[in-house]
């Protein structure tokens, strides 16, 4: 049976999706992004779960319970079941040593106890050894506290059922982690890459000194320097046993690890930050000469906060690399929120009657954006704060990036060299009112969290709603709804695109080649539609800001293409991928993926 190609899922708002579309194949190891559990924290984590105490009534109780996702849940009952048997004498050693290092720490949560337990599973060898780091000295003072629990971890690793039953483990893990964390994977990283214009640098060129010697002589040495690349990692890393909500990040040398329960929306979490930082820290160490020349700068704006904060770091190279992560992650969010927000809004001027109506739309979205700015400002100013001293100089430099489409690798260089301290020195000052009106937004939206500043768009907040149906796999339910919507709103392409895309999404669990190829023509017909709305409001000259959303055509182009794709109608899929391209790169569409699939199925012809 043929393969079925996989419809991207794009998050449907007013006006089309602003959410870049996963282009076919995409593969996170192209990107360095590996999704795998880790064993060492594997184990090191269960070593912690079989820690006993009891409580007023007597009964014996976990010495920590933190909260987990509800996979982490249920994980944890089978680990309860199998270490039933455990060693008491080795169960009551492990308790004392976590009781007393809770009791050493009656500031900190049960979650936050179990944050340097992790760091510590990572400065061990790789299992069965699990052997101790042989350098201790440069480890954090946290890690050293907990390095005393790895001989407990060893033990527990050869005397429980816990190694005999890791294979098993894995594999559930795996499952969870393919199910829950993939998808979201690929998403943020595309969206991320999309936004910097740019790809990760996955090897980094390293110069060594090597000494090689010299014919018969014993004591005459050449010196040589020869390059190497060190291959960079970033490493997803699901954990049941990880407190629900967290994620843990290190980095050690080449390799960037986030660990985190394995129900993680990637979309809002810490993962972005750290992913950032992946991609970031390359660059600026490529360009350590031009950071020499403002460095006594840097180092002076770096100095006045640390007399407010001792705790920030001294180094440059880390204040440059995490102010510019602060900068692309405040700017980043601030633009996409922008863009749907105007694709929104002009929906819903369209469809005002009066002139008033859509003069109040137009106001509420200026009066939303300068929302977004104020909530970049107060961004940016926490991160100040915390030592990224040049967030806000970077943030201004990416609207330039922004404007011109340009890779930030290539335009990291620029940013630096154009520095002025001068501008820096104040940057808090600058600010006052707009971090006054975030925090005074940011309270009315925890008073009022279902608080909208551009009014909903009916047909846009059912689409959401079934969108939520269809991450639920209840295609039944989600197919049903559409057919109502679409019958109250029947042209409305959005509502067809989504058919057509739920079509594609059903047809991959169907087995019957005859069933699949039905419910892919049912998909065919819908994404159909939306071209002939499109075409028929050109035929009708509706004002260019009345029709459908070019990057949904984009987008419905591409997905026809794949159909004729699958049923070996590569003349007719090209001629569709050309109409996909004729379009244009437009945001939020898919000219590249068109472009990259009709030179792909060129070749085979």
């Amino acid at each position: 049976m043929k393969k079925l190609f996989i419809f991207v899922l794009i998050l449907v708002f007013a006006g089309g999706s602003f959410a870049q579309a996963v282009p076919r194949g995409f593969d996170l190891s192209n990107y360095g992004v590996r999704i795998e559990p880790d064993k060492r924290v594997m184990v090191v984590l269960a070593t912690l779960e079989s820690a006993r105490t009891s409580n007023e009534a007597g009964q014996t109780v976990p010495v920590l319970k933190t909260p987990l996702s509800v996979e982490g849940e249920k994980f944890r009952e089978l680990l309860k079941s199998d270490l039933a048997a455990l060693n008491e004498d080795l169960r009551q050693r492990i308790s004392t040593f976590v009781i007393q290092y809770k009791n050493r720490n009656p500031k900190l949560t049960d979650a936050e106890l179990v944050t340097p337990f992790i760091s510590m599973a990572y400065a061990l060898t790789p299992t069965p050894e699990l052997a101790d780091p042989v350098v201790t000295s440069d480890l954090p003072g946290s890690l050293l506290d907990v390095l005393d629990f790895a001989p407990l971890v060893r033990d527990f690793y050869r005397r429980s059922s816990f190694a005999g039953n890791m294979p098993e483990y894995v594999k559930l893990y795996q499952q969870t982690a393919d199910l829950r964390l993939r998808s979201s994977a690929a998403e943020m990283v595309n969206e991320l890459l999309t936004y910097m214009h740019t790809k990760p640098q996955l090897f980094f060129a390293e110069k060594v000194q090597t000494q090689t010697q010299k014919g018969k002589s014993k004591s005459v040495k050449l010196k040589n320097v020869e390059t190497r690349d060190r291959e960079r990692r970033f490493y997803i890393v699901p954990e049941m046993l990880a407190p629900s909500g967290s994620v843990n990040f290190l980095n050690i040398r080449d390799d960037y690890f986030a660990v985190l329960p394995p129900e993680t929306d990637l979309s809002g979490s810490g993962v972005r930050r750290a992913y950032l930082q992946f991609v970031i820290d390359p660059l600026v160490l490529t360009n350590s000469k031009e950071i020499a020349s403002i460095r006594d700068s840097v180092k002076t704006l770096l100095e006045v906060r640390r007399n407010v904060d001792p705790a920030i770091s001294p180094d440059v190279y880390l204040t440059i690399s995490r102010s510019l992560v602060s900068a692309v992650e405040a700017k980043q969010k601030e633009t996409t929120l922008a863009a749907i927000a105007t694709s929104q809004a002009r929906q819903n001027i369209d469809r005002a009657k009066t002139v008033e109506d859509k003069k109040k739309v137009s106001g509420d979205l200026e009066k939303y954006k300068r929302a977004l700015a104020d909530e970049t400002a107060l961004n940016l100013s926490e991160s100040f704060e915390k030592g990224s001293v040049l967030a806000f100089y970077f943030a201004e430099q990416l609207k330039g990036m922004e404007d011109s489409g340009f890779d930030i690798a290539s335009s990291v260089r620029d940013m630096i060299l154009s520095f002025d301290p001068a501008k820096e020195v104040n940057r808090l000052e600058q600010f006052v009112d707009a971090r006054k009106r975030a925090v005074a937004a940011r309270d009315d939206r925890k008073k009022n969290p279902g608080l909208a500043v551009i009014p909903e768009n009916p047909v846009t907040t059912k689409l959401l709603e079934i969108q939520t149906t269809i991450n639920a796999k209840n295609y039944e339910k989600a197919d049903a709804d559409l057919k109502l919507l679409v019958k109250q709103n029947a042209t409305e392409p959005r509502i067809y695109y989504s058919m057509g895309r739920l079509a594609s999404l059903a047809a991959e669990n169907i087995t019957d080649p005859e069933l699949q190829s039905a419910k892919l023509q049912e998909a065919k017909l819908a994404f159909e539609n939306v071209i002939l709305i499109a075409k028929k409001q050109e035929t009708d000259n509706i004002a260019q800001n009345q029709r459908v959303d070019a990057a949904l055509v984009s987008l419905t182009y591409v997905a026809l293409a794949k159909i004729y794709e699958f049923f070996d109608e590569s003349t007719y899929a090209i001629g569709v991928y050309d109409k996909a391209i004729q379009i244009g790169p437009v945001t939020g569409g898919a000219y590249d993926e068109a472009l990259a699939a009709k030179q792909r199925l060129l070749k085979t012809q």
